[in-house]
């Protein structure tokens, strides 16, 4: 027989030695002696046949062959909880923590003891009772590790949702039994698509009044396209909700203990019998119409057994075929615990997930990453915070191992840095660890760098590819109110941009004034009254503006020469083209295109000339803001042997751009708003209304219930305090979410008085 390993022969001797329990309770009152034990190991190994050993010696020897990081990555969970604003992350995040033993007491959201949820680490989080920053967190629950981060459900805080998708495997998308699927979900529901995320869902707040699992079951199949089945079903509903029936086991849950901690099961109840198998055939159908093993099975009419349906919609879901639905209330204490089965049940381990990473020496070409700790070390910077002790920074490790006191090289910038402090965080606490290997997300101190940044070892030079980052639609003028305070200003702001890549710090020309910009009004609220709290700095706020474009609509010709002779060397330079629009759905928003053939322009001033374009294309010159949708060509132009150089080019640009501009009938674009409102019937007409005096477009408008549901195109310039106008219109019971839709053009009336305001500002 094979020569063993010390683990392998112990292996051996366990699988040899493990038995069926004994029959008589005399010898198993024997077997508690260590003696005893090994006494009938003994008579056990010789009676066993030479076959048996061999087949024993070949189990143990496959093991040996098992990598040692096999059974950790199998056993670990990298999820994100996302939803719509007030659909109970944060209260499910809290209950998670508080039953796998990371806390030790729950505390609300907005509690009466003040203390507020372990995720909302901000005092600001804590006050307007939001999540604004995603934070990590990990625990453990039967033997498995889960990285949970908690997302925000407001669209001003989309990025955050954004990059923490971007290095998940797997998430839980938490819907209102009540509100539905409504717009966030939506958005939030794209961007787990956007990055091929598998997940599950949760239907919450059962024990609301208006609950209605089902609805929301047949909105998410309509509206967000899911393919999807109840995997659970619910005991009475709103105040009658006692607990969940699990449809692949077959078992009831019902929920005791001051804190729901204790799980009892028990036989279906025999009321719910009929509902139970219809809907359990449901989920079967459902799951067979994407697993085609288990379609086989159920074609030909086989018994479904609980484990077969339970690997099937494994597969279905890391596929990305299937969303079993979970059910249950958070706030109440029930059916967090079999959402937490299901997590390790359903969702990826790292390993079950591909990767890609793009090859910086083979031109970018997409590599599949192992995720396994064996190969070289790649890891992504998805976010970065500033915390008591320095910048933290948050890695997404994909393949290899990072160790405290390494040295790691920024693919991005080529900086070669060394790895001071390495931890695993619990909201805003953090635990230090030795070493972190694929698969884990962990934060290090005291590196510098930016937010989508890639880690490797130098072995390779391999860049994640980077987030989706949506642009500002909204500015404000901020200003200090002391002169003093004009250093812990500039840190802050400098911070925040580190931090945040939608919120952008710029200098308005004209005025000097700091203008920042973000993705609405909350968004830029929150920065400046964190400026306050953070920095002691008081903040002056102007009137918020908005982010307005311009562009061309047809075709200008241009031919300008730039000369200029002041003793010395002059300037010289002449550039001849045209610009145009680019077309529809262009992934470009400039586009420079040189069509000279010959040499009448040395092409060491081509990339001047282009940057002279791109000058000119940033404020136009209707209300000096950027100009988009453009492609400009050169086909022509003329150069001097000694007087012709990069500055004379690149001024011939800016002056031809602005000579061609007002032939090229200029446009203004404004940030167009998709408006979801939810009112109650009564209010319709009047909320109606006054969107159109907004100059709204109502796209879409349904009934749900006692409420109705508008959906609205508004331009964002109009929708400057909404809040207020629609609760004094419904009596405070209406509500409304908004978000960035597209930049589309101003009516002839607006641009005239746009272009007015500006001149007048200019002459001032």
């Amino acid at each position: 027989m094979a020569r063993l390993s010390k683990s392998s022969a112990s292996r051996l001797l366990y699988t040899l030695c493990a038995s069926p329990p004994l029959s008589s309770p005399s010898a198993a009152h024997h077997l508690q002696s260590p003696l005893a034990s090994l006494l009938l190991c003994g008579s056990r190994l010789r009676h066993f046949s030479t076959g048996n050993l061999a087949r024993a010696a070949a189990a143990a020897a496959k093991d040996d062959k098992e990598p040692w990081w096999k059974e950790n990555l199998d056993k670990l969970r990298n999820i994100g909880i996302s939803a719509h604003i007030d659909s109970g992350k944060t209260t499910l995040t809290e209950r998670i923590l508080f039953y796998t033993g990371k806390i030790h007491e729950i505390h609300e959201v907005r509690g009466r003891d003040g203390i507020g949820a372990t995720m909302d680490s901000m005092d600001l989080e804590r006050e307007k009772g939001i999540t604004i920053q995603s934070a990590a967190t990990y625990c453990t629950w039967k033997g498995y590790q889960v990285n949970i981060i908690d997302t925000p459900g407001h669209v001003d805080f989309t990025i955050e949702v954004e990059r923490a998708l971007r290095v998940l495997d797997g998430a839980i998308l938490v819907l209102c039994s009540v509100g539905g699927v409504q717009s966030q979900s939506i958005t939030v529901d794209r961007q787990m698509r956007r990055y091929e995320v598998p997940r599950v869902a949760f239907i919450n707040k059962l024990d609301r009044m208006g609950a209605d699992p089902w609805k929301v079951l047949n909105q998410a199949r309509s509206k967000l396209r899911h393919h999807s089945a109840a995997v659970q079903v619910p005991i009475g509903l709103e105040e009658e909700f006692q607990g969940l029936v699990d449809l692949v086991q077959l078992k009831a849950y019902y929920f005791h203990g001051s804190n729901g901690e204790n799980v009892v099961t028990a036989e279906v109840p025999a009321n719910m019998e009929n509902l139970v198998t219809e809907k359990r055939r449901e989920l079967i159908e459902m799951v067979s119409e994407v697993d085609d093993k288990l379609a086989e099975a159920f074609i030909s009419d086989e018994p479904i057994s609980s484990a077969d349906l339970e690997e099937a919609i494994r597969r279905a879901t890391i596929a990305k075929k299937f969303v079993p639905v979970f059910m249950g209330s958070a706030f109440k204490n029930k059916g967090v615990q079999p959402l937490l089965d299901g997590v390790l049940s359903y969702l990826p381990c790292p390993i079950e997930v591909s990767n890609y990473a793009l090859d910086q020496n083979k031109q970018e070409e997409k590599v599949a990453l192992t995720g396994t700790p064996d190969g070289p070390l790649v890891a992504l910077a998805f976010k970065l915070e500033e915390g008591r002790f320095g910048q933290l920074t948050y890695l997404r490790i994909y393949e290899g191992v990072i160790r405290k006191g390494d040295f790691v090289i920024n693919v991005n910038t080529g900086k070669k840095l060394k790895v001071p402090r390495l931890g695993r965080m619990h909201s805003n606490e953090m635990e230090d660890i030795p070493e972190a290997h694929a698969g884990q997300i962990v934060a290090v101190f005291g590196m510098d760098c930016a937010s989508g940044d890639t880690f490797t070892d130098g072995k390779v030079k391999y860049t994640m590819t980077s987030m989706n980052v949506p642009d500002p639609v909204m500015s404000l003028a901020v200003s200090p109110v002391s002169k003093d305070s004009g250093g812990q200003f500039s840190k802050a702001l400098n911070r925040f941009q580190r931090e945040d890549p939608t919120f952008r710090v710029g200098l308005d020309a004209e005025s000097g004034q700091t203008i920042i910009s973000g993705m609405g009004e909350l968004h830029l609220e929150v920065y400046v009254e964190r400026i306050r709290r953070e920095y002691k700095v008081e903040a002056t706020v102007g009137k918020p503006r908005v982010n307005f474009r311009e562009t061309v609509t047809q075709r200008a010709e241009f031919d300008y020469l730039h000369k200029k002779q002041t003793g010395g060397q002059g300037q010289y330079g002449r550039v001849c083209g045209y610009v145009e629009p680019l077309p529809e759905g262009s992934p470009v928003k400039f586009e420079f295109e040189n069509m000279i053939v010959g040499q009448a322009i040395p092409s060491n001033f081509i990339p001047a000339i282009e940057k002279g374009f791109k000058e000119a294309a940033n404020s136009g010159s209707l209300i000096g803001h950027p100009v988009e949708n453009i492609r400009i060509v050169l086909t022509d132009g003329a150069s001097h042997n000694v007087d012709s150089s990069e500055l004379a080019f690149k001024l011939a640009a800016i002056y031809a751009f602005r000579q061609c501009y007002s032939a090229s009938k200029p446009v203004i674009l404004e940030p167009i708003m998709l408006v979801e409102l939810k009112v109650p019937t009564e209010f319709q007409g009047t909320v109606a209304g006054d969107i159109n005096k907004r100059k709204g477009i109502i796209v879409g408008n349904d009934q749900d219930g006692d409420e109705t549901v508008i959906v609205a195109q508004v331009p964002l310039n109009n929708m400057f305090g909404y809040s207020t106008s629609l609760r004094s219109m419904t009596q405070g019971k209406g509500e409304f979410t908004m978000e960035y839709k597209e930049h589309s053009a101003v009516s002839q009336d607006v641009q005239m008085q746009l272009v007015n305001a500006h001149k007048a500002s200019k002459a001032e």
